[in-house]
Formats: C-alpha cells, structure tokens, sequence
C-alpha cells in the first residue's frame, strides 16, 4: 500500500457463507494507509505478492479479500485467514444486508 490509499478487508466463508452469492451477512473494515501499523503494511504487501496455498482441510474456514483503492485504480486479492494479521481481522464488523 502506499500513501492515499485504501484498504478495504472482506471477511467470506465460514459455515454462514458470508459475503458468498445470497449471504445476508457482510463483513468488513475500512483502512487508511496511515492507519496501519509496519507489521501490517508488510502483511498487505505479501498478501499481494503471492502466497503459498492454504490447508485443503480447512474447509470451513474464512478468506479474506483484500482490495486497495487508491488513484491508480483498483486491486485485489484473496488469501487465507493466516494471511491477514489478527490485528486487522479483529477489526471486521459483520453487518446485516
């Protein structure tokens, strides 16, 4: 991420399928570029160089989309939960749609 952007965290999956085709549930947080903490922006930036794959026994378990908006347009990127920081995750409100 760099200076003016946006980083938008969608929380999808999980046994309630949040944020799939036909959930009533959304799950996101909002953030600034100076918002974010080194350890943070350093987890961003490996999340969008590529990862290596997730655990196929995790069935259940939550991806995340990232997706950084700023003036050169719009980026994004799906990754596992042990991709995202706890401190960003812990920051996702789930919301009624």
């Amino acid at each position: 991420m760099k200076p003016g952007e946006q980083l938008d965290i969608e929380r999808l999956g999980g046994l309630a399928g949040m944020g799939l085709p036909g959930s009533r549930i959304r799950s996101l947080a909002r953030f600034q570029h100076a918002e974010l903490s080194a350890a943070e922006h350093a987890a961003v930036t490996q999340a969008f160089a590529g990862t290596p794959p997730e655990n196929p026994q995790l069935r259940d378990g939550f991806r995340y989309r990232l997706t950084v908006s700023g003036p050169a347009g719009q980026r994004s990127v799906e990754v596992g939960e042990a991709h995202v920081p706890e401190s960003l995750r812990d920051r996702i409100s789930d919301e009624l749609i």
